[in-house]
């Protein structure tokens, strides 16, 4: 039975929430605390302020900034004012944050220092944005403090339903254009017990639990928000700095944590970590990309503690699988799977042909749970593609084992997952094209041992025209986010295609993927 209230909404948990652990550290940043009942009050403020500024239920209001706990207080006072939260990646270029807080139709604009730069040289493009709010001082925008200074601290006592949208998190698109999924109260308390039922099973009021992930991406939100329903004490640095991990994993007595596989592969290689006192730390949860056998039995080995693998997208809400501790066991031949269906999820492995596969063939995974978003914002189309009859198709190819185990064996969409980070090729290839001197590209993941993959590029250049490969990178730097630009570019004459003109990513990928074994690592 679980230990959380049956509630229509995030905010009622919350609420619930506060009321059990008033007097309790909610956050801890640097050597600054803040209790539950001070977080309340703090997110009341903010709604006032929300609302103040004129944003209605359902507005979107968005945030580039780095982990903070002004970045927290900015979540939960959007859930009390019913607004939807749309974390911007703090990675991106200009035009891509342009489209973004555009297509949101954004009406607030948070913004953290780091940024400040770049979004003075894009902020007269924004169509929907009211004001800007500074995160610390700015010249000509209020900062935040300033701000909040105008507001009572009243509870705006709104409700909601249980089909709000409360988050909407961008994914990298297909077409080379990011898609907004819309995560609302249902998806996330549907998450919860879930939660509760495994890797959360032994979090509770006296956890300490360290958010690494930023709050932008399904990771960092469900960690704070499941940090914050189990009532933990929530330790937040701005950004994954091994140093500080380490020094933190020590002196805060860390018990709980969700890292990329890249991040647990720079703990692993950083100097201090022979030196580090690992014993607090009772589980670490990763995901969002794959990890090699080598390193997660070195970091189990390291660390001391149990393991739990996580398999989910931003569109189910993070959840799909998960690999618990007992099948980290290298003779029980799991640690290559991402583990069992959660409890009030039906996964199911699909041919071309809509015919669901036999155990050991490979198809693409369709998911079908409570979980899963209500659709992407205003994106008709793509929401007929990926939903239907309430199955979510994943874009991933996989197949099931005997015992009911997933194993991702490739990726029908051909997404790239670099570091945590999901990118899509066509967004690459957009960015390659644009040059005046490319007359045809493609991209693929290749294998990487620090980022688990990272992005290649195959490039015709006009006739009579010659650039390095130095060249090209510097340029696409210009149009996308750097983490999304190629590491490597190969000059060709003959990009391979099919008969309707579609890219054989596969003919491309495989010389590098031979010694895999499969096609993602």
């Amino acid at each position: 039975m679980s230990k959380f209230p049956t509630k229509e909404t995030l905010l009622e948990v919350y609420e619930w929430r506060m009321q059990q652990s008033a007097n309790d550290i909610a956050f801890k940043m640097n050597d600054d605390e803040m209790t539950y009942k001070e977080y309340d009050r703090r997110a009341n403020i903010i709604a006032n302020g929300i609302s103040n500024e004129g944003c209605k239920p359902n507005s979107r209001i968005a945030v580039l900034a780095k982990n903070s706990v002004d970045y927290a207080e900015i979540q939960y006072g959007s859930i009390k004012s019913r607004t939807v939260l749309v974390g911007l990646n703090w990675r991106l270029a200009g035009p891509e944050v342009v489209f973004v807080v555009n297509d949101s139709e954004s009406e607030l604009l948070f913004v953290g220092p780091d940024f400040y730069p770049l979004i003075e040289s894009i902020q007269d493009q924004f169509i929907h944005v009211k004001k800007i709010i500074a995160m610390d001082e700015h010249d000509d925008w209020e900062s935040f403090d300033s701000w909040k200074s105008h507001f009572n601290d009243d509870d705006p006592k709104l409700k909601g339903k249980n089909d709000d949208d409360v988050i909407q998190l961008y994914t990298s698109g297909t077409t080379g254009l990011p898609k907004g999924a819309r995560l609302t109260n249902k998806n996330i308390l549907a998450s919860t017990p879930m939660v509760e039922e495994t890797w959360g099973k032994d979090w509770n009021e006296k956890s300490v639990n360290f958010v690494l992930s930023p709050l932008f991406h399904i990771a960092g939100s469900n960690i704070i928000i499941m940090g914050m329903v189990f009532g933990c004490k929530n330790i937040v640095i701005p950004e994954p700095d091994p140093t500080r991990i380490l020094e933190l994993i020590h002196s805060e007595k860390i018990e709980t944590a969700f890292m990329v596989p890249a991040l647990i592969q720079f703990l692993l290689n950083h100097p201090n970590c022979g030196n580090t006192d690992f014993s607090s730390l009772r589980q670490i949860v990763y995901g969002a990309s794959p990890i090699s056998e080598d390193t997660l039995l070195k970091a189990m080995d390291v660390m001391g503690c149990e393991f739990w693998q996580v398999y989910g997208l931003t569109e189910t809400s993070g959840i799909g699988t998960t690999l618990s501790p007992e099948f980290h066991d290298p003779e029980k031949g799991k640690l290559r799977s991402c583990g069992q269906a959660y409890t009030g999820v039906d996964i199911r492995i699909v041919d071309t042909d809509g015919t669901e596969c036999k155990k050991g063939d490979v198809g693409e995974i369709q998911i079908k749970s409570d979980v899963i978003m209500k659709g992407y914002w205003k994106r008709d189309e793509a929401n007929s593609e990926s939903i239907v009859d309430d199955w979510f198709f994943s874009g991933d190819a996989g197949f099931f084992d005997e015992d009911g185990f997933l194993f991702i064996h490739d990726r029908v969409k051909d997404m790239i997952i670099s570091g945590g980070e999901n990118i899509y090729p066509a967004e690459v290839e957009n960015a390659l094209m644009s040059h005046p001197d490319i007359i045809d590209a493609a991209v693929v993941g290749v294998p990487d041992d620090k980022w688990g993959e990272t992005v290649k590029s195959f490039v015709i250049l006009a006739e009579g025209i010659n650039h390095s490969e130095v060249d090209i990178i510097a340029y696409t730097k210009k149009q996308i986010a750097s983490y999304k630009c190629p590491t490597s570019v190969e000059f060709i004459t003959d990009i391979p295609r099919n008969p309707s003109g579609k890219i054989l990513r596969r003919v491309l990928r495989e010389p590098y993927w031979d010694d895999e074994g499969r096609n993602v690592s």
